[in-house]
C-alpha cells in the first residue's frame, strides 16, 4: 500500500467557511493542493470576488457562495446549490468566527447573542446541513475551528471563550452520533497566529523593544514564536484525509505548546 495517497483529498468535495482570508484561506488552499474541489462563501458578494480573485491568483479554481452561516434557510439552499454544481460535500470545515473584546460587564446580552449565534450556533446548523449527504455518501470529515479558549478564559472574551467551548463539546457531540456512519468529527485549537489582523500586536515599539502583547505570547509559548496559516495547513489536512479515519471527537492544539506549560519562574 502506498501510505502516502492515505493523506490525498483527490476529488472531494471541501467547503470551508468564511474561507475568503486568513486561517480559512490557508486550509482551503492546502485542501486544493492535495487535489480537492474548494467550495468556500462569504456575507457579501464583494468580499466573495475579492476572494476568488485571491484564489485565482494561487491557480485554485474555487466556487464562491454568498451565505450567511447564521441563517438555517439560507445555509440549506447554499448546499444544494454546491451538491447541483460542485457535488456532495465531502469535507466540512466550520472556520467563520468572530471575536468581540469586551468586559463581562460591559457587554449586552445582544452582543453575548451575537457572537455564540456565528461561533456554535453557525457550526451546528451547516452541520447538520451537511451530514444528511455525508451519510448517503457513507463517509463524511467535519473539522470545527476551535480555539485555546475552548479551555481556558481570558479577560474581555467571555461571549468567545463560552461559545469555543460549546464548539468543543458540539464536536464530541456530532462524533457520538454520526461516528457509525463513517463520520469523523474532530476540532482543531489555533494558538497565537500571525496574520495581518494581529500585526498590530506584533509590531517593535520606537525604542527597538517588542509590543507588550507580543512579549507576553512568546512568554508563554515553549515554541517562543507565534504560529503561522501555514502551521495549520498540516494538521488541516491529516483531520480531512483518510489518515485520520479512526480519529474522531479530538481537538488538535495547534498552539506551540502553549496549554501544557505553565510559563518561566519569575
Amino acid at each position: 500500500m502506498d501510505f502516502l495517497k492515505n493523506f490525498s483529498l483527490e476529488g472531494k468535495v471541501a467547503w470551508v467557511t468564511g474561507a475568503s482570508y486568513g486561517i480559512g484561506f490557508a486550509i482551503a488552499s492546502a485542501y486544493a493542493a492535495c487535489g480537492a474541489k474548494i467550495v468556500f462563501n462569504d456575507l457579501t458578494e464583494e468580499h466573495r470576488e475579492k476572494a476568488l480573485a485571491a484564489y485565482k491568483e494561487k491557480g485554485i479554481e474555487a466556487r464562491g457562495y454568498v451565505c450567511d452561516v447564521t441563517d438555517e434557510d439560507a445555509v440549506n439552499a447554499t448546499v444544494k446549490k454546491i451538491e447541483e454544481e460542485v457535488g456532495v460535500v465531502d469535507i466540512l470545515v466550520n472556520n467563520a468566527g468572530i471575536i468581540k473584546r469586551i468586559p463581562m460587564l460591559e457587554m449586552s446580552a445582544a452582543d453575548f447573542r451575537k457572537v455564540v449565534d456565528v461561533d456554535l450556533n453557525a457550526p451546528f446548523i451547516v452541520s447538520k446541513a451537511v451530514i444528511p449527504g455525508m451519510i448517503k455518501k457513507g463517509h463524511g470529515k467535519i473539522i470545527n475551528i476551535c480555539s485555546m479558549m475552548s479551555e481556558l478564559g481570558r479577560e474581555t472574551v467571555s461571549a468567545y471563550a463560552a461559545a469555543k467551548g460549546g464548539l468543543k463539546m458540539l464536536t464530541r457531540n456530532i462524533c457520538s452520533e454520526y461516528g457509525e456512519a463513517n463520520i469523523q468529527c474532530n476540532g482543531i485549537g489555533p494558538g497565537y497566529i500571525a496574520t495581518p489582523q494581529t500585526a498590530p500586536l506584533r509590531e517593535r515599539q520606537p525604542d527597538g523593544s517588542r509590543h507588550p502583547f507580543d512579549q507576553f505570547i512568546i512568554a508563554k509559548t515553549p515554541a517562543a514564536r507565534w504560529g503561522t496559516t501555514e502551521d495549520l495547513m498540516g494538521p488541516a489536512v491529516f483531520l480531512a484525509s483518510d489518515a485520520s479515519n479512526f480519529v474522531n471527537g479530538h481537538i488538535l492544539y495547534v498552539d506551540g505548546g502553549i496549554l501544557a506549560y505553565i510559563g518561566k519562574q519569575p
